[in-house]
């Protein structure tokens, strides 16, 4: 329990500081598409019997190169290359994993739906090396990750080295998926990635704030999924899921700023349950 608990901790604030940037570009399918294109890698990796993390890390990276060079190279855009390559790449990973249980008494579901509570050692020392290296270079690429996030072509002719931040963030979300695989699962990362990160942005109007906001929403979700999957024998990632999802419910309906049942010049003016029963009309 005290090593489920570290690791929520260190995922619930990486997700939430990594997702915060992809909000501000509206990137979210992006964070969709490498968290299912890492299952091949960490398929691949078992079998070879190196550390899966690698694995899962590589083909996280491949992926997003396919996904910017696809563009390139053909008239296809992004959102259609981020769609033909995160499905091939899950299926693969799926195909793999299935061939793998077949001759091998092993369960690898896991990393498709999360088991925080079967975390060992060593997957709590190489979260904790991800979630520090995420942290650093966030705290190092801040100003050059704003500037670049809100206006990126302003920064291009500013002579900032925009296609090396894009690469950069892209391997930020791919270290951020893969230390959330045991928590939350490949399928279920996007909520921890993008949900903290929305629910702060309801609340505060800076990204810094965001991101603090954010990741207090990510702990908050994290750690108190944790104990709901485990005191009410329910599986760790879809209640980690279920807890912030209803925090993102609770900022979305009550929250000061944008509030649909709290903010004065929401639509059809009366009292909150009035505006409530008018969202259905």
């Amino acid at each position: 329990m005290q090593r489920s608990l570290a690791v929520a901790i260190m995922v619930g604030i990486i997700c939430a500081v990594v997702g915060s940037y992809l909000m501000v570009q509206r990137l979210a399918l992006l964070g969709d598409a490498i968290s299912h294109s890492v299952l091949p890698g960490l398929a691949i990796a078992f079998l070879l019997g190196v550390n899966i993390f690698v694995g899962a890390f590589i083909a996280g990276v491949v992926s997003t190169v396919l996904i910017g060079w696809i563009p390139r190279r053909s008239p296809i855009k992004e959102d259609a290359a981020m769609g033909i390559v995160f499905s091939a790449f899950f299926a693969l990973g799926i195909t793999l994993i299935t061939t793998i249980q077949k001759d091998n008494k092993i369960d690898l579901n896991h990393f498709l739906f999360g088991n925080i509570l079967g975390v060992i050692p060593s997957e709590v020392r190489d979260t904790a090396i991800i979630a520090v290296l995420v942290l650093l270079a966030v705290a190092l690429l801040y100003k050059e990750l704003l500037f670049y996030s809100f206006d990126p072509l302003g920064a291009r002719a500013s002579g900032l080295p925009t296609s090396w931040l894009n690469s950069g963030l892209m391997v930020l979300i791919a270290l951020t998926v893969v230390a959330s695989m045991k928590v939350v699962g490949v399928v279920l990362v996007l909520s921890l990635l993008i949900a903290p990160g929305a629910t702060a942005y309801l609340l505060v109007p800076r990204l810094h704030q965001m991101m603090g906001l954010g990741a207090g929403v990510g702990v908050l979700a994290s750690v108190s999924g944790l104990y709901l999957s485990y005191y009410f024998n329910v599986p760790s990632g879809p209640a980690i899921v279920l807890v912030v999802s209803a925090l993102f419910a609770v900022a979305f309906l009550l929250g000061p700023r944008y509030g649909v049942l709290t903010t004065p010049g929401t639509p059809r003016s009366g009292s909150p349950w009035q505006r409530l029963l008018g969202l259905w009309r």
